[in-house]
């Protein structure tokens, strides 16, 4: 994807309007990649090492929704 660099908004109006993407694309699976891989780049994930066992699908349902919670949370690394 070509990089556009505009001076002001007016100068934007030339730029061509996204299109809904067609069901069943090959190219949508390739759309979906790049976009997990800017969004794993963005914020990657941590999985803490480990195995973890639970007493009932409950307690590891929390346990799931708590660690979710914690990555969206987690500030990101400074480079």
């Amino acid at each position: 994807m070509p990089i556009r660099k505009f001076r002001s908004v007016e100068e934007m109006k030339g730029s061509r309007p996204l299109r809904p993407l067609t069901p069943l694309d090959p190219e949508n699976l390739r759309i979906a990649c790049d976009l997990s891989e800017l969004a794993y780049a963005l914020h990657p994930w941590h999985f803490p090492p480990g195995v973890r066992k639970f007493r009932s699908i409950e307690e590891m349902n929390a346990h799931r929704a708590a660690w979710e919670r914690e990555q969206v949370r987690r500030p990101q690394p400074s480079p």
